[in-house]
């Protein structure tokens, strides 16, 4: 599991670990690190062209530092100073001890022109807004340049607590990150910045919780259900999909073959769109009676493509299981009925539905995700997924990490995608899974069901569900 920790906890660990070590020995560790991870991305060091752009304080210090260990190696290496007096002395002095040029962000261009890599030690993990006009500058000549990229801990302009951008930030090949990952090196859009990212430990000792966490296949392989010799339908759970509608029955069909492939041992469906349900998948347990009437089930997923069918979102969040709301049912479940459920409930808008039930604008929560996801669990007493190229699952409470996911793929950004994961969660609640597990479980196989389904190409919902058994044995394995 990869987690991360706000700013002001690495900064805690790091002064407690300075107190122990011999000074400056922390900021060896760092640079060796980056000098390293530079070196292996530039593939032949001696006869390179590095810049590094030097701003105050530690993080430019890093870049200095490592800057001097490729100049021994007979790299090429101009230093620009954006920090003047405050650029890190110990570095700079090292720098130039090595045969490394200076220049002022004035002289700058040429040298980023000519360069195979430019070393972003701008702003550090302490910085917050928008780059200034100097900075903008030089990222924009960066921008229009052939080298590679590496950020020093987090592309400079970037929130590392929250990944929020506001304004001009760099855009980096790859972030060589500290002791452990910062939030914002996980969350878009600053994630989206942060190009692969490679984490130098240096010692730190971080307390629990993270602030995030970041799960793997070894995480969800351990959260799988997986049936017993004496397991029979009903023992391994049953999920009920109240979905579909006159105008839209693929999404009750779509939401179905995401539930049959989710581990639960049966799938009961209520609504309008039965026949074609059944006709697509035999095995399905049809009713149209209700919710009510239905039978016993272990968790519902109740909205996809449910039009205005207000009456069956209430009487599903009325029963006393686990409930998945999605998509229309979001609009039509008030906010009253769903923080007054005792059961478990897991909501999972995407950015437009999440904006519409804060009462902000799209981009707000585009650009604030962890703060939207958090603001929703809060306010509607839930366990939320927030769909997106980073996928985020927060409990309500706030004393759990948040969940980010990012298996995915842009190919998913496609009608009845969202069905699929529905299904899939949903049948991971009746199985017994908690609600932030079920939504990060079902994530991270649904974004890996859609890179095995698109290799690389588009890709329709229903070729998604169909792989996902590839992605649960791929993880499994």
């Amino acid at each position: 599991m990869r987690t991360a920790y706000s700013v002001e906890t690495v900064r805690a660990a790091e002064r407690a670990l300075m107190a122990r070590l011999p000074e400056g020995a922390l900021m060896q560790r760092a640079a060796a690190g980056l000098a390293a991870a530079c070196a292996q991305l530039l593939g032949r060091v001696y006869g390179s062209r590095v810049v590094l752009l030097v701003g105050s304080g530690d993080n430019g210090g890093d870049a200095l530092y490592a800057g001097a260990r490729l100049a021994r190696r007979g790299a090429g290496v101009t230093a620009v100073l954006l920090a003047g007096e405050r650029t890190h002395p110990g570095g700079l002095a090292a720098l130039r001890r090595a045969g490394g040029a200076v220049v002022a962000p004035g002289g700058a261009e040429d040298a980023i022109g000519r360069a195979d890599l430019v070393m972003d030690g701008i702003v550090g993990i302490g910085g917050k807004g928008g780059l200034r006009p100097e900075a903008e500058a030089l990222a924009a000549v960066v921008a229009r340049s052939a080298a590679r990229v590496v950020a020093v801990d987090l592309p400079s302009g970037v929130d590392a607590d929250t990944g929020e951008v506001h304004g001009a930030a760099l855009r980096a090949d790859l972030t060589v990150t500290f002791g452990t990952h910062k939030p914002g090196l996980l969350i878009d859009p600053a994630r989206d910045h942060a190009g692969s990212v490679r984490l130098v430990d240096i010692g730190l000792e971080l307390p629990a919780p993270p602030e995030l966490e970041a799960l793997q296949h070894a995480d969800v392989a351990r959260l799988l259900p997986v049936p017993a010799a004496e397991s029979d339908k009903y023992r391994r759970g049953v999920v009920g999909i109240a979905a579909g509608s006159a105008r839209y029955p693929g999404a009750a069909v779509l939401a179905v073959s995401g539930a049959l492939r989710g581990g639960a041992g049966a799938v009961r469906y209520v609504g309008p769109a039965g026949d074609s349900v059944i006709a697509r998948f035999p095995e399905t347990l049809v009713s149209d009676r209700g919710p009510d009437k239905a039978g016993r089930v272990q968790a519902w997923v109740v909205g996809p493509g449910a039009g205005d069918d207000a009456a069956t979102v209430a009487e599903v969040l009325a029963t006393d299981v686990p409930v998945l709301i999605d998509a229309d049912g979001l609009r039509l479940a008030g906010r009253d009925a769903v923080r007054g459920r005792r059961a478990p409930t897991l909501m999972t808008p995407h950015a437009g539905e999440a904006a519409a039930l804060l009462g902000v604008p799209r981009e707000e929560v585009e650009g604030a995700r962890l703060a939207a996801v958090r603001e929703l669990a809060a306010v509607y007493r839930a366990t939320v997924l927030l769909k997106g190229s980073t996928t985020l699952v927060a409990d309500p409470g706030g004393d759990r990490p948040v969940r980010v996911n990012a298996t995915g793929t842009g190919w998913l950004a496609t009608a009845g995608s969202g069905d699929v994961l529905s299904g899939l969660a949903g049948s991971l609640l009746a199985a017994g899974l908690s609600a932030l597990d079920a939504g990060s479980a079902g994530a991270y196989l649904h974004g890996l069901a859609g890179r095995v389904a698109s290799g690389g190409g588009p890709v329709g919902a229903h070729e998604v569900a169909a792989c996902i058994p590839d992605a649960w044995r791929d993880v499994r394995s």
